[in-house]
């Protein structure tokens, strides 16, 4: 055991990923209870600063998913309360939130990413910049778990336009735990296309742990997603993900900062490659938080 402190698993939250959040947090709870550790579930709400008193909790695990809880507003309070948490810190989690922001800064980094531009709400009927053309992939800049992307597509180029959606190469993800990558993993959806259908529905999807590419290629995804973690400034667990295009070239799509810690999620699965089982990851997590209350503790000799 890393602690005998009380260790709040903070799930659920206000956002539209509430659902996945409450299956990742209980996951994580049941693991922490199976290792030995004082862990409560807690739901959060508005009341989640009076009931982290209430049960005198003295580190929160967080297993919240999309706004509010991956964005650093969480993170943000219990920084405030002094209060050790896992993961991320405020500007890693809001940078790896908003995903037009990310992609600049990867971009100014010199690392692959699609190319892309953000329309506002006022902007919608403005026609498309000179050099892109449909299909087109549209996403919220700051929503997971895939919610709310389309495909856009012209009517009467549909089913050519829907060929071309789904040909636009491999998906793979690469989990950093502790600045350590992961074993990469490629998401095969049986539709074509990785949306909250092909994600949370059994039978949807098929994985491939590890993903079968040459040991370069590995590699280089791997170094990718450990960059991008420390580019962002970001500690605990985080999930990248991944484009192949058709001649095997590597882009990057977004940053996970809390990934899904369901017993099925991709992050447990690359564990699971790793000879790590869940409840050795959720433990290493669990450091993260250890290792912000040491940094927070004032230095010997100082009152």
């Amino acid at each position: 055991m890393l602690t005998t402190k009380r260790i709040a698993v903070l799930m659920g939250g206000l956002s539209a990923e509430r659902e996945i959040s409450l299956r990742s947090g209980r996951a994580v709870w049941a693991a922490l209870i199976r290792k030995g550790y004082d862990a409560i579930p807690l739901e959060v709400d508005a009341s989640v600063v009076a009931r982290l008193r209430e049960v005198r909790a003295q580190i929160a695990f967080i297993a919240l998913h999309g706004p509010g809880g991956e964005d650093g507003t969480i993170q943000g309070m219990l920084e405030v309360l002094r209060m050790p948490y896992t993961g991320s810190g405020v500007q890693a989690c809001a940078l790896a939130m908003d995903k037009a922001m990310t992609k600049a800064l990867l971009e100014h980094g010199d690392l692959p990413v699609p190319r892309g531009f953000v329309r506002t709400l006022r902007e919608r009927r403005r026609t498309l910049p000179s050099g892109f053309k449909f299909p087109l992939v549209v996403k919220p800049v700051s929503q997971g778990s895939t919610l709310g992307i389309t495909i856009i597509r012209k009517r009467r180029d549909l089913r050519a336009a829907l060929q071309a959606a789904f040909a636009y190469g491999r998906e793979l993800t690469v989990a950093i735990l502790n600045d350590r990558p992961l074993p990469v993993v490629e998401i095969i959806p049986k539709s074509g296309f990785y949306d909250f259908g092909s994600k949370y529905t059994p039978g949807a999807s098929h994985y491939q742990a590890p993903a079968k590419l040459s040991s370069r290629l590995t590699k280089q995804l791997q170094g990718l997603a450990l960059e991008v973690h420390r580019r962002l400034g970001c500690r605990g667990a985080t999930r990248v993900d991944f484009r192949l295009d058709k001649r095997g070239r590597p882009f990057i799509l977004e940053l996970n900062a809390v990934p899904g810690m369901t017993e099925t999620s991709l992050l447990p699965m690359a564990a699971k490659v790793a000879r790590q089982s869940y409840e050795d990851m959720v433990e290493a997590i669990l450091a993260s938080a250890l290792q912000r209350e040491a940094e927070w503790a004032p230095p010997r000799g100082r009152a």
